[in-house]
């Protein structure tokens, strides 16, 4: 990752190195850059192929100072993942970078402006379509509102003897939000697991109805990700309950930061998240891309 005299994108395989490079830009604001620090995170923790058989690929633009201007995070077959971008100049010289390099992306996930510059940077390099296939919106906990009355029954972390409840609940909200898992179901139970990421909420006869994930705390921020309530228990305000409960675990843990990213075709979830002090931040889309044959 050596620097140049002109801006430009420094290509890794390298998790250690990357890091290193990365991590002032990274931290020095978490909110947006949630995705590439959790990202990271897992793959340090849990091991390069963690999300698949795929080798990762890393990049961060640098000034001709070394100062980083945009970092990114690729784990083969997923998205790209990338932060914001100073401008389109960034994305252009990127999608060059990786088509020239005939890298076959199958999207991009990122806030709404850079998702969109390098979607279209992207088709003019390779011909490939470009769809938005998610919006969502970024949310930071404000001051925490716990709705009331909240649902009879408590919360508690789940251990290794609900390995199989949690496993067929995130292969159930994969299935219900149409979003392709990023890791096996099996392995992102094991994960989470292995640090307490995951929050139940049970009725007083002690079974579990909803469940809130949360990432590790990295750069002062943690993120509440999934929150799920089964089809059939859902309207009984177990999802606020449960997701109040991890909200205030992050905090007393010392979080800075607490947040969540919601389904913008989801007003139920904005609407109960906003209701419970969270407030958004911004806008990201993912786009999918689709060679053209022929």
């Amino acid at each position: 990752m050596a620097s140049s005299s002109e801006p430009r994108w420094q290509l890794t395989s390298d998790l250690d190195a990357f890091r290193s490079r990365a991590q002032e830009f990274l931290h020095s604001a978490p909110a947006p850059h949630t995705a590439l620090l959790s990202v990271t995170e897992t793959l340090r923790t849990r091991g390069l192929h963690v999300y698949g058989d795929g080798v990762p690929l890393f990049g961060i633009r640098a000034d001709g100072d070394g100062t980083v201007r945009g970092a990114f995070v690729w784990t083969p077959p997923h998205l790209l993942a990338l932060s914001p971008l100073p401008d389109e100049a960034a994305a252009d010289e990127l999608a060059a970078v990786l088509a020239d390099a005939g890298h076959e992306l199958p999207g991009v996930g990122a806030e709404s402006a850079t998702a969109a510059a390098f979607a279209g940077a992207w088709q003019r390099r390779t011909g490939a379509t470009a769809t938005v296939s998610f919006h969502e919106r970024l949310y930071r906990l404000g001051s925490l509102t716990p709705p009331e009355p909240l649902p009879e029954g408590g919360a508690r972390v789940a251990t290794g003897a609900d390995r199989a409840l949690l496993e067929r609940w995130h292969a159930e909200f994969k299935e219900a939000i149409g979003e392709q898992a990023a890791m096996a179901s099996g392995e992102w139970a094991d994960a989470r697991i292995a640090y307490g990421g995951v929050t139940l909420w049970e009725t007083p006869d002690g079974t579990p109805v909803a469940m809130a994930g949360n990432t590790r705390q990295v750069a002062g921020q943690v993120r509440v990700a999934p929150v799920y309530t089964p089809a059939d228990l859902r309207g009984r305000g177990y999802a606020g309950a449960v997701t109040v409960a991890v909200s205030r675990a992050a905090l007393e843990a010392g979080a800075d930061e607490v947040l969540l990213f919601t389904d913008l075709d989801n007003p139920t979830s904005n609407g109960l998240y906003q209701r419970i002090g969270y407030r958004p931040v911004r806008d990201f889309e993912m786009y999918a891309f689709e060679t053209c044959e022929g």
